[in-house]
């Protein structure tokens, strides 16, 4: 069962019990079961086999055959391998010793473990903790992955080196030699990031520091173990953990990670004999486990209905080459924070423009709505003419056959006439007077990427000299992430096209590298001699020394826009995460997820260590595309040339 028996998490974290010994395994599986626990973590092979060494086997070949080194398939059936074990392998398995002899025996050893666990159909492997260059380690792991139809490979790694907390840093591959995360993100790239290739977290009683331990939400963490000493004991007698304990496990019980509890000594011993004695300590640390999961705050609504969302690629909209469906209109529509703001940069502009004089004496202002869509910003608008008793005369501009329908409709049904609909590109639209003030929402995640600088300079023909732009500028940012999810998720497709297009995605498994920093930006009306919407940044990421080792997966993108500034008021609407917009209940904006821009091969960024990329908005006659690169730590391929892979329509 799950947890604590919770869905509006996404999949439930689910709990198990971890044995070093289990004599009688039926047993053992059967009180884990029992006590309300999910899985057992076992040992693949019998805890008393001792593999015979080559040479011993070689020397009498007359000999009776070795006892099986693992236990019957026949003790449990298919399901209970399959969806109540998670194996574990040898703990003294070292395949890259330095002796020629014990390193054979363990690759040997490795490979019979895993190819009896992928015969047992496990739902899971705990592969032992990696070195810093385990070549040997790495290349077993990865034949096996390629070779596994369904069973993950959990590879288990300690939060903190419990040989040494030194920094030493390898002159060859400048990874730092005691830092686990090195040693996981070696064999991760061995394996080219293999989705099947996960993490099982071992916190001990310290913990890293809070940078150490965000780059890890971005990582495939499948399991967390959190071992005896990390806890401590409440005045009640019982185990609690530190604060920064709870503050990450909870992080990570919101990412659905599985929960194995270790077994103590009396616990060891039960299993060992199939007595159920001995349990207690372990069941009361399982408690506390299920009460954190349970103390994480209910889901909101809004956060279950971007639960569907969360690290789900996206293609971004297109709404200048496309008509969108009602679907869509009605999902943004629902997004009440960004419509307040409009609100509020229209209200603030008209009492700019329009003194109390000039509308005590019925001067009108004129203002259209361009990509109107089905009304709500046209709604927005009359609410504010409403309210400081501005009057209004608007123009509601929308190229969509279907949405023009709904406004029409609109028009008719609430009675207003001082609104007129036109059906029409903004581009090419005529409209019979030019306007005071220009409305839109074209911005996409990035600011520009629906083609907002293209639209509204098309559009500013028909603006008035002193004529005002609602948004006036816009401003895109990008910082380098660690996604490991995303990543494979593009990389699954097979082909250089997904790789290098950028996607729509509600982060969730991901962490910032370092912070967003400014791209590109947007002003409107544009007032160049020459208008020129392409673009190029060049940026550096600076990290302090002191920062820790990351893999970088591609590039997060957000943008802020400055909807209106004037005396009358500022107001900004923004995914940018320092200034994202917030609901009048405190939830965020969620019109606009940010934009991920993946790299074709993920870059290890070694501690202290820069990061320096490239970033170009490119237009052709009939569309407009974006390139990007990496050059620091590493230099990397630019992504699609020429707009090869993605681009916008104009």
């Amino acid at each position: 069962m799950p947890l604590a028996r919770r869905t509006d998490l996404g999949d439930s974290a689910y709990a198990g019990l971890e044995v070093d010994v289990c004599g009688d395994l039926q047993r053992c599986l059967a009180d884990t079961l029992a006590g309300g626990l999910d899985f057992l973590v076992a040992p693949l092979a019998h805890p008393r086999h001792r593999r015979p060494s080559a040479a011993a086997a070689s020397r009498d070949p007359s000999a009776p055959a070795p006892a099986p080194f693992a236990r019957s398939d026949l003790l449990l059936n298919s399901a209970q391998w399959s969806s109540q074990v998670v194996g574990k392998t040898s703990p003294w398995i070292d395949a890259d010793s330095p002796s020629a002899p014990y390193r054979a025996d363990s690759e040997a050893a490795l490979r019979q473990e895993l190819g009896w666990a992928a015969h047992l159909s496990l739902h899971a492997v705990l592969l032992p903790p990696p070195r810093l260059g385990a070549a040997n380690y790495a290349r077993i792991v990865c034949q096996f992955l390629g070779a596994l139809s369904h069973t993950a490979l959990w590879v288990r790694v300690p939060l903190v080196d419990p040989a040494s907390l030194a920094s030493a840093v390898d002159a060859c591959t400048r990874r730092r030699i005691h830092d686990p995360f090195e040693a996981w993100a070696f064999l991760r790239a061995a394996c080219e990031g293999h989705p099947q290739l996960g993490v099982c977290l071992h916190v001990g009683a310290s913990l890293p520091s809070d940078g150490e331990l965000a780059r890890w939400i971005g990582e495939p963490v499948r399991a967390i173990v959190v071992a005896e000493d990390a806890f401590t004991t409440n005045k009640r007698g019982f185990p609690v953990l530190p604060k920064r304990h709870q503050e990450f496990l909870t992080s990570m019980l919101r990412r659905n990670v599985q929960v194995p509890t270790p077994a103590e000594a009396a616990a060891q011993a039960a299993a060992s004999t199939g007595s159920r004695d001995g349990w207690h300590s372990t069941r009361r640390r399982w408690e506390y486990l299920v009460y954190l999961f349970r103390k994480i705050p209910d889901a909101t609504e809004q956060e279950l209905v971007e639960a569907g969302y969360r690290d789900y690629l996206q293609a971004p909209l297109q709404p200048l080459m496309d008509n969108l469906e009602s679907a869509t209109y009605e999902t943004f529509e629902k997004d009440a924070s960004k419509y307040t703001c409009y609100e509020e940069a229209v209200l603030a502009c008209l009492r700019d423009r329009v003194t109390d004089a000039d509308a005590a004496a019925g001067k009108e202002t004129v203002l259209m709505v361009v990509g109107a869509g089905r009304g709500p910003l046209v709604r927005a608008s009359l609410r504010a003419s409403e309210r400081c008793g501005r009057k209004l005369r608007v123009y509601a501009v929308e190229k969509n056959p279907n949405a023009v329908i709904t406004l029409q409709s609109l028009v008719a049904a609430e009675g207003w006439t001082n609104v007129s609909v036109m059906s029409s590109d903004m581009r090419a639209a005529d409209p019979p007077e030019k306007a005071d003030v220009l409305v839109s929402e074209l911005l996409g995640s990035f600011g520009d990427n629906e083609l907002s600088p293209e639209c509204l300079d098309g559009a500013q023909r028909f603006l008035k000299d002193d004529g005002v732009s609602i948004p006036q500028a816009y401003t895109s940012y990008l910082a380098p992430v660690t996604c490991a999810k995303l990543w494979n998720d593009a990389k699954a497709y097979g082909d250089l096209a997904h790789m290098e297009t950028p996607y729509v995605v509600k982060l969730h498994r991901c962490s910032l590298i370092a912070d967003p920093a400014e791209v590109f930006t947007f002003e409107h009306p544009n007032h160049a001699d020459v208008v020129d919407n392409s673009r190029y940044a060049k940026l550096r990421w600076r990290r302090e020394p002191r920062s820790h080792a990351a893999t970088m997966h591609g590039f997060a993108g957000y943008f802020d826009a400055k909807l209106y500034e004037g005396p009358a008021g500022n107001v900004h609407c923004s995914i940018y995460p320092p200034t994202h917009t917030m609901g009048p209940t405190g939830e965020p904006m969620f019109s606009w997820f940010p934009i991920y821009f993946p790299l074709r091969y993920p870059v290890h960024v070694p501690a202290g260590c820069d990061v320096e990329a490239h970033m170009w908005r490119c237009i052709g006659p009939s569309k407009v595309w974006y390139e990007w690169s990496v050059t620091a730590p590493d230099v990397g391929p630019i992504h699609n040339v020429n707009g090869r892979s993605y681009w916008v329509g104009l």
